[in-house]
């Protein structure tokens, strides 16, 4: 990993915040590699099991939910003496360990594989989320203000490149083992790779330094008075807005692996380079979407994303084509890309340090509810909703029940949108930035100048030899 990590210029001028940044990108790292190589193929996992869409979208929402519930009681674990470090070690060894049941039990009780899967990954977001909000407050505090949307775009366009390098190695190892009717083993390899992946992430965290002083200071979250208080605030009104547009996407994007592996009947190679696809046009976007968020304020950047998102499902039903279906891919994590920053940092702007795990706690269950609602109804959409349309002599054949799912999600998007984005106000002075400029700031890669450069000097060789 420390081919991505040689080139980082300093971060902080104090030498041991910069050195524990440093080990926060490595410990992102590896747990990018775990989420690649292991959390991604989940859903994967139980389809190889013969999973319904019911319990494709149960798996999908219901472990989320629960785990962040955990959220809360690690906030309130934190205001009784519980150090971060503490909690945020604890969290993330228990979350390593679970890879191992994950992995074995399925296998060894086939015919239970689903329900025993679901039960394993609730204890795997559990564990991770008791130690989520403790992390973010410790970040928050070590990450300085005004390289922020900078650090995070940095780390998580490194975390994007290791996740889309595991998730492609992984969609190799099972495509060839597939090849050879071995899949079990291949998930056997994946799942073991990307727990060993997750207690090196353990190591750099252990290094990371933790400001002291902070813990006593968050606030619980059961206390009487604090719903009402949140209720009327600008976080609360942000809030609802992430998990509305949240349930919204719910409705559809648990079963876009259902429709892929199942009803176009793309192998798992071809899966893989779709899903891969996305991760890598983050990464290239990242960096410009961070520079603009700093620059001109993140109300821009998520107008802009937020007014594209509602309108991605609908690009499904055009065509079942592989070459279409990258493109689309390709616009999807660009607009996700820069609607997950900019919301990330609102969050990280909207809410005091002293209270940024309540905060985020609270956030992150209204969210997983969010999501488990939107997850679980289109599930029982996609279980009832019919193939065709009659009405009189005019009759509608979909391919697949899930373009069913895709309109609704869409429809529920495109509300969510109308009525908050207006809603959004920007919290800093910035700079204003039309849409076009945006866009010319975004799509202006480096690697495409550095593309450009190389082909130049490519023709001006060849032209050389022909001379010759």
């Amino acid at each position: 990993m420390g081919i991505f990590l040689f080139k980082l210029r300093r971060i902080s001028p104090d030498p041991v915040i910069d050195q524990s940044l440093r080990h926060s990108v490595k410990d992102g790292l590896a747990y990018s590699f775990m989420i690649g190589a292991g959390e991604s193929y989940f859903s994967v996992f139980a389809l190889f099991f013969k999973a319904s869409n019911a319990q494709i979208g149960v798996l999908a929402s219901l472990p989320a939910l629960l785990g962040a519930f955990m959220q809360l009681f690690s906030a309130w674990l934190g205001r009784h003496g519980r150090s971060r470090r503490t909690l945020i070690l604890f969290g993330v060894s228990m979350q390593a360990l679970m890879m191992l049941p994950v992995l074995v039990l399925p296998l060894l009780f086939p015919k239970q594989a689903i329900p025993i899967l679901i039960t394993c990954v609730i204890f795997y977001y559990a564990s991770v989320n008791l130690a989520s909000p403790q992390w973010w407050s410790l970040m928050g505090d070590i990450v300085p203000e005004h390289r922020r949307g900078r650090f995070f775009a940095m780390r998580t366009r490194l975390c994007s490149l290791m996740a889309f390098i595991a998730f492609v190695a992984g969609g190799l190892v099972l495509h060839g083992f597939d090849a050879l009717n071995k899949t079990a083993w291949g998930f056997v390899i994946l799942f073991t790779l990307a727990m060993l992946a997750r207690f090196v992430s353990i190591y750099h965290l252990r290094k990371m330094y933790a400001p002291p002083g902070h813990v006593a200071a968050l606030e619980s979250p059961f206390q009487k008075n604090i719903f009402r208080r949140i209720r009327g605030s600008a976080m609360a009104r942000f809030s609802i807005f992430i998990a509305s547009m949240q349930f919204s996407v719910a409705v559809a994007s648990p079963f876009f692996i259902v429709y892929m592996l199942r009803d176009l009947q793309l192998s798992y190679l071809q899966y893989t380079s779709i899903t891969a696809t996305m991760i890598l046009s983050q990464y290239l976007t990242l960096p410009r979407w961070g520079r603009v968020c700093d620059i001109f304020g993140n109300r821009v950047v998520l107008l802009f994303c937020g007014s594209i998102i509602p309108l991605m499902p609908l690009f499904w039903l055009v065509s079942t084509n592989l070459g279409y279906l990258l493109v689309v891919q390709i616009i999807g994590g660009v607009v996700w890309a820069g609607f997950a920053l900019s919301s990330g940092n609102f969050i990280y702007e909207l809410v005091p340090a002293t209270k940024r795990v309540t905060y985020l706690a609270l956030h992150n269950v209204l969210t997983g509810i969010a999501v488990f609602g939107g997850a679980l109804l289109g599930g029982l959409l996609s279980e009832h909703l019919p193939k065709s349309l009659s009405l009189g002599s005019w009759q509608l054949q979909w391919f697949s029940v899930f373009y069913g799912v895709f309109i609704l999600s869409t429809l529920l998007r495109i509300g969510v949108a109308i009525y908050f984005l207006p809603r959004v106000h920007e919290i800093r002075q910035v700079k204003t930035l039309s849409w076009q400029s945006l866009l010319r700031q975004v799509l202006r890669l480096r690697s495409r100048r550095r593309l450009a450069v190389t082909l130049s000097r490519m023709r001006k060789n060849l032209t050389l030899r022909s001379r010759v």
